[in-house]
């Protein structure tokens, strides 16, 4: 597939803003999160920044971007009407969390059970998203188990980064935002690693005997239909070397998990100065990282409609 850069930054931004929103959260549910108006302005802020860049930025990608509202409509069949309406939800239990952490300066009682909402509201908004891909049956690199699960622990995951730098920054260091942070990063590399590694066994569901249904013998493509690239080849027949592929992975396990890793287990085990500066490079680390992996979601996902023009569906090329 085509990896269009406001596609892979729509995920990416609203990934990190919905997963730092369900950490907030969740801590305040624990009650541990601090009834400090400044932080309230620097976490809530950033992510819904991060929240409505990344929705405006998806618009990029629409032939009609002034029709985008009719999708909330076909909620009944589509994922993505889901995840419109979703979406928009989280900003009420958001806007209630915030009135009261940074208006009235409380992170408890009733603003803790708004907080839930809005942690339950975030989820659901992941949720969809990954599912308008997990649920794409002609590629078979994204219909899989691995798919939907993977939207909501990078979420956390970044979230929980972004969360901790925040709190160190501004001098309300939490234990265990910080364990919190090194687990999911953990579970996230692995949980990475083992969808690669299935997607590297897929056997193609298809062939091009079966998709021209013409038994017999074995099908090849003496031509392509067109002369020309077409709007098919170019958005489904996107191809990525195998050589240039194994070097992106490499960078992404470095730059999204390896590195912050390091950096977030240096700043949990340090204090003051040093580990305001580790949580940072956690972040900075861990954002180029994303990108990447996000870019290789996409780049190397194969659409069934390739087989008309003599491509593989699975696999790396």
């Amino acid at each position: 597939m085509h990896p269009a850069f406001s596609i892979i930054f729509f995920t990416t931004a609203t990934g990190a803003g919905y997963g730092l929103l369900a950490m907030l959260g969740i801590v305040a549910a624990c009650g541990r999160l601090p009834p400090d108006r400044w932080l309230g302005l620097a976490s809530l802020g950033l992510a819904l920044a991060l929240i409505v860049i990344g929705l405006l930025s998806s618009t990029l990608h629409l032939g009609r971007p002034e029709r985008a509202w009719r999708a909330l409509s076909q909620w009944r069949s589509s994922w993505l009407s889901r995840e419109g309406i979703a979406s928009l939800f989280t900003f009420l239990p958001t806007g209630l969390f915030g009135i009261g952490w940074i208006l009235f300066e409380r992170t408890d009682g009733i603003v803790a059970a708004g907080g839930v909402i809005m942690v339950a509201a975030a989820a659901l908004t992941v949720v969809a998203t990954g599912m308008i891909y997990a649920s794409l049956k002609p590629i078979a690199q994204w219909n899989t188990g691995f798919t939907m699960p993977a939207y909501l622990i990078f979420a956390i995951m970044t979230g929980a980064v972004l969360l901790d730098a925040i709190l160190k920054l501004l001098d309300w260091p939490d234990r265990v935002v910080e364990y919190g942070a090194l687990i999911v990063i953990g579970l996230g590399w692995i949980w990475k690693r083992a969808t690669w590694r299935h997607n590297d066994r897929l056997t193609s569901a298809a062939t091009v005997n079966s998709a021209t249904g013409l038994a017999g013998g074995q099908v090849r493509s003496v031509e392509w239909p067109h002369t020309e690239e077409n709007y098919v080849l170019k958005e489904m027949g996107y191809r990525i070397a195998r050589k240039h592929a194994a070097r992106l992975r490499l960078l992404a396990q470095l730059f999204a998990f390896g590195l912050p890793l390091v950096a977030t287990a240096i700043a949990a085990a340090t204090g003051g100065g040093v580990a305001k500066i580790a949580s940072v490079i956690a972040v900075l680390t861990q954002a180029p990282g994303i990108l990447v992996e996000r870019w290789l979601f996409f780049a190397e996902a194969k659409h069934t409609v390739t087989l008309y023009y003599g491509f593989e569906t699975t696999g790396r090329t």
